[in-house]
């Protein structure tokens, strides 16, 4: 029996989910884990990225792209996501921007047994603030972004998407 399961999340995956939902900008904080997702969405055209300094700005500027409009996808990882509470609440929650975070899950180790204390705090921190998120961690996950999407659309508050293999897939 041959063992059909993918192991990583592909930077394909998530390209081809951004483009199935419509979305029109990348709110993100760069780092050097997203390296070959990066590459991929400075290629495509019907994209633009805008790049912040800090995480709790891409939730004011997603929040004004929405206003105006656009679709977009905010990208950042969990320990900026923890920094950005009040933005999150203030600009998304507030305001009912239905918009998807797809959040780097720095530390997660699937075993629950955390080298990291970001992983510690990123479920616990999604559920005091009542944001409902999905894990993925493979392509066979990928249509949970889709799902996510849905739900934020329905809802209009934000999802998070918990990225749980960065080290992986998004670098090759």
């Amino acid at each position: 029996m041959t063992d059909t399961t993918t192991v990583a999340l592909s930077p394909e995956t998530v390209m081809a989910e951004m483009k199935k939902n419509g979305v029109t900008d990348v709110v993100w904080l760069p780092d050097s884990e997203t390296n070959w997702l990066f590459l991929m969405m400075e290629a495509e055209p019907s994209l633009k990225l805008v790049g912040v300094s800090r995480e709790g700005h891409a939730c004011s500027i997603a929040a004004g792209l929405h206003s105006g409009g656009a679709k977009p996808i905010i990208l950042i990882q969990n320990t900026g996501m923890m920094e950005s509470g009040d933005s999150i609440r203030g600009w998304l929650m507030s305001l009912e921007i239905p918009v998807v975070l797809m959040v780097g899950y720095r530390g997660y180790t699937r075993h629950g047994v955390n080298k990291d204390t970001a992983a510690t705090y990123t479920e616990r921190f999604l559920n005091a603030f009542n944001l409902n998120y999905y894990l993925v961690e493979t392509d066979d996950d990928g249509p949970r972004i889709s799902v996510a999407f849905e739900e934020a659309e329905r809802t209009k508050k934000p999802v998070v998407v918990l990225i749980a293999d960065e080290f992986h897939g998004f670098n090759r």
